[in-house]
């Protein structure tokens, strides 16, 4: 028999709950605002999304209880952040979809200047972002290292050695299922990173070799001694020149 709609909704159960929570304009600027890491005054959150106090207080409600924002009490205020570094990493995601679907329209930054080390170096989803993900992506296809081909990239065979000597299996990364790489749009930095499975690779890679930690903060990357000297080495040669 062919499936019905409630049965495909008791397969995915919460799905269309998150998506009506992102679907109201006022609650994704809310959580979007939330996007830097901070944690905001509900009063904040209520001049930034243009409601009025009671209707911010209904909204800020549903998304709490609905698991995307957490509530910290101090003292007579109440702050408000993302939950997890997972939702937050899928709300970068969704972000990066809809600039995908409208590149006329690009994402905007959130409301507050972004803090220095998530806009250095940061987890997006399972690959890394931020200025340094985005120096590196633009050395290795200035340097030609990777061809871009639309939002697909694909390695030279000067670029397969040099992923070979950061110990990337190539072999293994394109029989994933998933794609190879492709462009990754970064919100702070407005230029891309790289993503996919030779993303993944890279940071998976960078962390094995000692040049990437990751820290007690969310998602936020620390570049170390050693990784600073690699990158430095790395950006510093000189980019193919272009004919």
């Amino acid at each position: 028999m062919p499936a019905t709609l409630a049965d495909e909704q008791n397969h995915f159960p919460g799905l269309s709950r998150i998506g009506a929570l992102l679907a109201d304009p006022g609650r994704a600027a809310m959580l979007w605002a939330l996007m830097d890491g901070s944690a905001r005054p509900a009063g904040e959150l209520t001049m930034i999304a243009g409601l009025s106090p009671s209707a911010a207080s209904a909204h800020l409600a549903r998304l709490t209880d609905g698991g995307l924002l957490a509530l910290e009490v101090r003292g007579r205020h109440r702050y408000f952040r993302i939950a997890s570094p997972d939702i937050a990493a899928s709300i970068e995601a969704l972000a990066n979809v809809a600039q995908v679907s409208a590149p006329q329209r690009p994402v905007p930054r959130p409301v507050r200047t972004v803090p220095l080390d998530m806009r250095y170096a940061r987890t997006c989803y399972d690959h890394m972002a931020g200025e340094l993900s985005v120096r590196v992506f633009e050395r290795l296809v200035e340097g030609g290292l990777l061809t871009l081909h639309g939002t697909s990239l694909e390695a030279t065979a000067e670029g397969a050695a040099r992923l070979a000597d950061w110990g990337i299996d190539m072999s293994a990364q394109k029989s994933r299922r998933r794609r190879f790489a492709c462009t990754c749009p970064d919100w702070s930095e407005r230029r891309p990173h790289l993503g996919g499975a030779l993303g993944a690779a890279l940071l998976d890679s960078w962390t094995s070799h000692g040049w990437v930690e990751r820290t007690e903060r969310p998602r936020i990357l620390r570049i170390t001694p050693a990784g600073h000297r690699h990158f430095d080495t790395f950006l510093a040669r000189e980019a193919r020149p272009t004919v």
